[in-house]
Order: structure tokens, then C-alpha cells, then sequence
């Protein structure tokens, strides 16, 4: 598996769509893309299509999606609800009823910092949004993404897996405090161990998990004003300071990460890399106080394989 070495890419920290997707001609291509229509989500969708692709995006709100991509061409609506997986088996099933490849998977929707919740067979809610209903999506349309030419998945990590492993000996916070942090943070652990055990599972298939970078978009809604303010984010009327304005991302410049994980050949051979400003990240030390790298848990294959497992073991029970 590669190891987490940067590459040299001709831009800084905020490159726009169309520099960091090159020539790429996704002409005849088709791309699923969850929460496809808000965000950094809409904006990639946007991106795919002026490049020829045509995007089915799965909404749990098949209204809201219609009006958010009334002027986006060459999109389809799904149902999928990523809190119940019989929900993401069923949208798995009706894009597999064409027989026609998938050559791009984007797991892109989630949720962040949400109060406690249980989900299935009493899962952490945001374990289980972020991580098991993708895995099961992405399971799901693996025989169409195998049947495409260089297919590619890309799994949407965090800076906040820097927080935590995986807890495994308590995974949804059944014998502990539910801490909203640190579950989100060790779902997004997850999510980037999953795109490198993914890959090694598959030789046709690379799949790469990415950090977007800090963007002020809906996925902030459980945030209190309060406690956007003692991060730093916003001011106490609610504006957001000069020094956040110049660090964060437009949304279009936050899923440009993702964009160039999917098309780009810099990344061809790469597969189960961690990236984050259009670049391959570079390893943090566990002790690191900064804001830009990957933690050694999240770039673990023994770990990747164990959550492979552990998360096959709670979808059977």
C-alpha cells in the first residue's frame, strides 16, 4: 500500500474544480454521489457533469434535491435514507438493475457533532451514517463499479480523525459517555480505513479518502452559535471573523479535493491514500497539535482490515 508521501501539484491550498480535474473528459462516464445536492456535494456534482458525466445523487429528501439541481442537466434523483441499511441495499439494487457500469462512487454525505442517536441494532448514529451506510452502498454497487474501466471511489474523511481511532472495544459509546466529537471523529477514521482496505481488495479499483478543508456549509446545523464561537469560527454576532474567511474554503474549492481524487492520473496507482489540499497528506505524529496531516491510525492496514471486519461482523447481526 502506498505510503503517505505528497506529490508536487502546482497549486496551493485552494485550487478551483476546473484546475485541479486538468483535460479529464468524463464524456459517457456515470458517477453516484451521495448528498449530491447541497454543499460541497452540489458543487461537485456541478463539476462531474461540465466534464460530460451524468450523476445519480441519492437524497433522503427527493424534494429538497429536485430544487436544489432544477438547473443542473444530466442528474437523476435516488431514494436513500444512509441511517437504514435496508434503504441503501434497495438504492444499491435499482442502480444495478441497468446492468451498466458505475465509474464513479463518491461517499460524500454525513453528519457531524449530532447528539446521540440509535440506529439499527443500537448503533451510534453517526458511526453508522457516515461509515455503515456507505459501506453497504459501496458493497452493494461493487459488481457495476468492476464492471467500469478504472473505476474509483472516494470516501470523504475529515480533519477530525486526528481525534481518535477506532474505540474498539467500544465502538457506539454503549458502556462509556457519548462524546459528539469523538464520534465523529472515529467515524471519519473509519471512513478513510475503509478506502484503504478497499483497495486492497480490489486490483481494478482504487479508492482514496480525502479532507475537504474547513468550508461553512449545512453540515455545522447541530452547532450551537455558542459553540461555533469557541472554536473560532464565528464572532459572537454571528459573523465570521477576517482570519476564518482567509483560511476556509468556498464549497466549490472544499470538494475540489475530492474532485481530483476521482479523475486525477497524479493519483493512478495510489489507491488507500489520505489526501487533503488537492495533495497526497503528509504523516502527523500522534502528538501533533497542528491542523494539516494524517494520524498513523488512519493509514493502518492491520486497522483497516479489523474495521473491514468488525463492520461485516455488526451488518450480519
Amino acid at each position: 500500500m502506498t505510503d503517505q508521501i505528497p506529490l508536487e501539484v502546482p497549486w496551493g491550498r485552494k485550487p478551483e474544480p476546473d484546475t485541479v480535474m486538468g483535460d479529464a473528459d468524463l464524456s459517457g462516464k456515470r458517477v453516484v454521489l451521495t448528498g449530491g445536492y447541497s454543499g460541497i456535494g452540489l458543487e461537485a456534482t456541478k463539476a462531474f457533469v461540465s466534464r460530460g458525466a451524468s450523476v445519480i445523487i441519492p437524497a433522503r429528501s427527493k424534494e429538497k434535491a429536485e430544487a436544489a439541481l432544477a438547473d443542473v442537466p444530466n442528474t437523476t434523483i435516488g431514494t436513500l435514507d444512509l441511517a437504514d441499511v435496508s434503504s441503501a441495499k434497495a438504492f444499491a439494487d435499482s442502480i444495478m438493475a441497468d446492468g451498466k457500469p458505475v465509474d464513479l462512487l463518491i461517499n460524500n454525505a454525513g453528519v457531524m457533532a449530532s447528539p446521540l442517536s440509535r440506529i439499527g441494532n443500537n448503533w451510534e448514529g453517526q458511526f453508522a451514517v457516515n461509515h455503515l451506510g456507505h459501506f453497504v452502498l459501496t458493497q452493494g454497487l461493487m459488481p457495476a463499479l468492476l464492471k467500469a474501466t478504472k473505476p474509483r471511489v472516494v470516501a470523504l474523511s475529515s480533519l477530525a480523525h486526528r481525534i481518535t481511532p477506532i474505540i474498539w472495544d467500544d465502538v457506539h459509546f454503549e458502556s462509556s459517555d457519548y462524546q459528539k466529537w469523538v464520534a465523529y471523529g472515529q467515524s471519519k477514521t473509519a471512513n478513510a480505513l475503509f478506502a484503504r482496505h478497499l483497495t486492497k481488495l480490489h486490483d481494478s479499483l482504487e479508492a482514496f479518502s480525502v479532507h475537504p478543508g474547513g468550508i461553512m456549509t449545512d453540515l455545522q446545523r447541530h452547532l450551537t452559535l455558542e459553540e461555533q464561537v469557541e472554536r473560532g469560527w464565528l464572532a459572537e454576532d454571528g459573523s465570521m471573523p477576517d482570519a476564518i474567511k482567509a483560511f476556509f474554503k468556498t464549497p466549490a474549492q472544499g470538494t475540489a479535493t475530492t474532485l481530483w481524487a476521482a479523475v486525477s492520473t497524479m493519483l493512478d496507482g495510489k489507491g488507500g491514500v489520505y489526501c487533503e489540499d488537492c495533495n497526497i497528506a503528509a504523516p502527523a505524529p500522534d502528538d501533533d497539535k497542528g491542523i494539516f496531516g494524517v494520524r498513523r491510525w488512519a493509514c493502518s492496514d492491520e486497522d483497516a482490515e479489523r474495521l473491514w471486519s468488525v463492520t461485516e461482523a455488526m451488518l450480519a447481526g
